[in-house]
């Protein structure tokens, strides 16, 4: 009985490598998510985007610190087990001459993270990359180790209650801003923003705050803002892959009752 020769034994391995190829692309195509967490400027503010492991920066060349950072955190990503990091180091990705951690020396500001190494735990390369010199600004303490980090907090609260959630968070730099540094001209934010944006049941859920650049110790509602409030005082159209009839809805208004506040 002659025997039926397998099609693999038939295709040139080439061939079937590049089937193989094609239908995983096609798979990873069909469920891939738009990036939600990106912003985009509507002002003239100069930016160069840097796409790192963890998080996307617009960092502004002028200003020396982000116009946006942005990142999705995940349930499982909370639970990463990597250690702290704790080097500062210049962005190599940066055009230019870059911020050094030595510009902060001195300076009566911390090195304050937009998308925090807590946040990053889950890859070393990540955790790393959470200490380029782009992903910093300069941050009063009492903001950095009071309210800005129960707010940080909340977040992953949030990230493990509803499974994953949207972020872009960055500094407010006023027109008159004072800089630091020792070699370049850092600018000094007065206020800093975070927003969110997750998935519902029902559809999608926003929320905003923005914090002042100054000690103090409020309840996180007193912070709360809409998306929209956070786009007229910064210049930024976040979460612009939403369509438009939807992110104009979402973005005009929150619901305590779709973010869970455990910490006040």
């Amino acid at each position: 009985m002659r025997k039926t020769r397998s099609i693999y034994t038939v295709l040139p391995m080439t061939v079937i490598a590049i089937v193989a190829f094609l239908f995983i692309a096609f798979r990873s195509s069909d469920t891939h998510n738009p990036s939600y967490e990106l912003a985009r400027l509507t002002n003239r503010q100069p930016e160069q985007v840097i796409k790192h492991v963890g998080y996307t920066v617009s960092y502004n060349p002028k200003w020396l610190v982000p116009n946006w950072v942005a990142y999705e955190l995940t349930r499982a990503e909370t639970y990463g087990e990597q250690e702290r990091a704790d080097h500062f180091k210049p962005d190599p990705l940066v055009k230019g001459d870059p911020v050094t951690t030595s510009d902060y020396s001195s300076s009566g500001y911390d090195r304050g993270h937009m998308a925090p190494a807590a946040d990053m735990k889950w890859s070393e390369q990540a955790m790393r990359e959470s200490f380029y010199m782009t992903n910093i600004c300069p941050q009063l303490h009492n903001l950095n180790a009071g309210d800005w980090k129960d707010l940080e907090e909340l977040a992953r609260d949030w990230a493990q209650q509803y499974g994953s959630i949207y972020i872009a968070c960055g500094p407010i730099v006023a027109p008159n801003y004072q800089t630091i540094g020792k070699n370049h001209a850092i600018a000094v934010p007065s206020a800093f923003y975070k927003v969110f944006l997750r998935q519902t049941r029902k559809g999608w859920a926003s929320i905003g705050f923005i914090m002042p650049n100054r000690a103090g110790n409020h309840p996180l509602m007193t912070y709360m803002h809409t998306v929209d409030e956070v786009e007229e005082q910064t210049g930024i159209d976040f979460f612009y892959y939403l369509p438009d009839s939807i992110e104009s809805q979402v973005e005009s208004t929150y619901s305590l009752s779709d973010w869970t506040l455990s910490r006040h």
